[in-house]
């Protein structure tokens, strides 16, 4: 076994997938992806459109017969019965046949993933009252909105309680407090043990919840890492402030960058070196420092400054 297998819930070594357009031509969609998640993680798979993140899942999967490449969960070939118990998995469009109740619906899928008959009444209650749709058990999935259809999505997912669950954009077409109880799901699946790899265009769900990401584009990886150290600008500080009401004070503002005045509280940053005086400042002009920090970059500015300077634009 390589050393990219031991320990890891999810290993993908040298992922490749070329298509054939025409009978003379190809396009490789991906291309030496090689990514391994910790077990117990939530690891975030981003990048834009066409970056050939779900091409990568369904290779995990088994969905999408690989170029080349290994792919292992729990150590053993996820494309392999073995493997497959352990997974989870929620497409970015599920699709559910409309005519069944989401019971119906539940019970199906539930079978499908080796769950004892006997406790399928049971852990579809728990699971639909777990994603928000308590209550909905007999209503007909033709009646039921996109968020709606999400969320049942997301509930097959885990009927099986997998070690390791993949959810490709699993906030699509919810709204805000579906957002918020999908990210509360994730980060309750990883307090029980389980693994998640999320794919997402949503990067602030993605700074939000995952422990390390990786940014694919053009069908590589082109970067990786801890969120903090991604995000992390060397040699700058972020300070908050509060109780100036005519902004800041003149030598503030003259080191000052990044500044944004809400009117009760002015957030800026200033080079490490300059720290001191600028707090020694904003107290001599009868201000209160509220927070003092690295700054970080957001993980939207960091995307787009990456994709820029791929491209040799300037950020």
């Amino acid at each position: 076994m390589s050393d990219i297998t031991q320990g890891a819930a999810i290993a993908i070594a040298g992922a490749r997938k070329v298509y054939t357009v025409f009978p003379q031509a190809q396009r490789v969609a991906v291309d030496d992806v090689t990514l391994e998640v910790p077990r117990g993680a939530i690891h975030g798979l981003l990048g834009p459109n066409g970056a050939g993140k779900t091409t990568t899942l369904k290779m995990l999967l088994g969905l999408v017969r690989p170029t080349g490449g290994t792919f292992t969960v729990l150590g053993v070939d996820s494309r392999s019965r073995a493997g497959r118990v352990h997974l989870g998995f929620l497409p970015e469009q599920p699709y559910f046949p409309p005519q069944l109740t989401a019971a119906q619906a539940m019970r199906l899928y539930a079978r499908l993933s080796g769950v004892p008959e006997r406790e399928i009444a049971a852990r579809t209650g728990e699971l639909l009252e777990r994603v928000g749709l308590e209550g909905r058990a007999s209503t007909t999935l033709s009646a039921f909105s996109r968020g709606m259809l999400q969320r049942l999505g997301i509930a097959q997912a885990i009927v099986s309680r997998p070690s390791v669950v993949v959810l490709d954009e699993p906030a699509s077409g919810l709204d805000p407090l579906g957002q918020r109880d999908v990210r509360n799901l994730m980060m309750q699946l990883r307090d029980d043990g389980a693994t998640v790899l999320l794919s997402s265009h949503q990067l602030s769900e993605a700074e939000t919840v995952c422990d390390r990401v990786s940014i694919m584009s053009r069908g590589c990886v082109a970067a990786e890492g801890p969120i903090a150290e991604l995000l992390s600008v060397a040699g700058r500080t972020a300070i908050r402030v509060a109780g100036l009401p005519a902004g800041l004070p003149a030598p503030v503002a003259a080191m000052a960058a990044d500044v944004a005045d809400s009117g009760d509280v002015i957030r800026f940053s200033v080079e490490d070196a300059d720290v001191r005086r600028a707090i020694d400042a904003v107290y001599d002009a009868g201000g209160t420092v509220v927070e003092v920090e690295p700054k970080r970059e957001s993980l939207e500015d960091y995307f787009t400054r990456m994709l820029a300077d791929e491209k040799g634009e300037v950020a």
